[in-house]
């Protein structure tokens, strides 16, 4: 750009706790490359750290499912009205739409046919649930950066720009993580049998999982007294749901913590965790798991009377193999006992525990490109075909 060119900025809407993760860590190096760069809309708190000036909080936009978005839909489309009318007044070099492709990708439609470049950073999962997603994708989007390696085919089968980022988490995580130095940060004893609990970042995920991970724990500590349960909590929100949900139950003893994820997970033997980023950030600190998911019970029977899941996994580390590595529990598999089952199963599995940490250890070492540098770049040579 010469000296009287409108300086570079970048629009964001990131979508809830994981979209504002990666929005900051793009955002960062982003700015490695272009200082002066103006970084606005819609952000969570870690992207406002790192210099993103807030329209709107990414928290916003945490809502699940297909019938569950229905109540929200009044505030979603006034949010989508308001932004495209600011993101058009502004005209920012390129939009960037991070997770949350429900609002996102209509977003950037209608950017994209004002004239602004649109990228979607994280792609939808139209590999494995409506595939048809894909055209809309397509007439939405210049440019769709992958976090996993198998995406890019999917979407070069159908004409659509697509590049491999990796994930920021892989660059983040170390491929050995210290357990012992995580446990003496969290006070937990060397010897302890600790085991992780991560009912979901989303209050709606802890409202529909929390009930049961406190059932597991409960079933787990009559079979096996002496296990140590430590279940870090996303938000003051999650926090208070799970708090009500433990008294309701009663039973284990839970130990709480306000955020510190990674520690946990670095510190324990087995994880039970909610499936999402949570089971990947699982997998990048080598340790075992079990997951589980619950849709809202209108959306599980749209889900299945329509036909609408292509996939026979659901939890990110199968989905990487391609095989059940990870037990996995859907809908009204997820019982306290089932679970808790499970991870005794796992924690008395050594030749597993040895499988998984060479599976977790290799996916690592493919996620592990630099994801939030190269996912700049991108942007950046967008940008600049723009202000050429």
């Amino acid at each position: 750009m010469d000296g009287t060119s409108k300086p570079l900025s970048i629009g964001f809407v990131a979508g809830e706790s994981s979209g504002d993760q990666l929005g900051a860590a793009l955002i960062q190096a982003l700015r490695a490359r272009a200082p002066q760069l103006r970084c606005y809309g819609v952000a969570g708190p870690k992207m406002r750290a790192a210099g993103c000036e807030a329209w709107a909080e990414s928290e916003e936009l945490a809502v699940m499912g297909l019938t569950e978005v229905l109540k929200h839909l009044p505030h979603l489309i006034r949010l989508r009205r308001r932004l495209v009318a600011r993101f058009r007044s502004e005209r920012p070099h390129v939009f960037v739409g991070i997770d949350a492709p429900a609002f996102n990708l209509g977003l950037a439609r209608q950017l994209k046919a004002a004239g602004i470049r649109t990228v979607q950073y994280v792609s939808p999962q139209v590999w494995a649930w409506r595939p048809g997603r894909v055209r809309k994708i397509a007439s939405a989007c210049d440019l769709v950066l992958c976090l996993l390696p198998f995406e890019t085919d999917f979407y070069r089968d159908h004409g659509v720009q697509a590049q491999f980022v990796g994930h920021p988490l892989a660059d983040q995580i170390p491929l050995e993580v210290d357990r012992q130095a995580a446990r003496r940060t969290l006070g937990l004893e060397s010897d302890a049998t600790v085991i992780a609990l991560l009912p979901g970042s989303r209050l709606v995920e802890v409202q529909r999982l929390g009930p049961d991970f406190v059932a597991a724990a409960n079933w787990l500590a009559r079979q096996r007294p002496g296990l140590r349960f430590v279940a870090p909590m996303a938000s003051a929100k999650v926090r208070a749901l799970f708090e009500r949900q433990l008294d309701a139950k009663g039973g284990a003893e839970i130990q709480l913590l306000d955020g510190q994820a990674q520690s946990v997970l670095a510190a324990a033997d087995v994880a039970l965790v909610a499936s999402g980023t949570a089971t990947l950030e699982t997998l990048l600190s080598r340790r075992p798991m079990v997951a589980a998911y619950r849709f809202g019970a209108a959306t599980a029977f749209l889900l299945r009377k329509l036909g609408m899941v292509t996939v026979q996994h659901f939890s990110q580390p199968n989905l990487l193999v391609g095989r059940r590595l990870v037990p996995e529990f859907l809908q009204e598999q997820v019982t306290g006992e089932a679970l808790g089952a499970a991870l005794l199963g796992v924690l008395d599995d050594r030749a597993h525990q040895d499988e998984l940490a060479r599976e977790f250890r290799r996916i690592h070492e493919t996620l592990r490109v630099g994801g939030a540098a190269l996912a700049a770049t991108a942007v950046l040579d967008l940008a600049q075909g723009v202000t050429a």
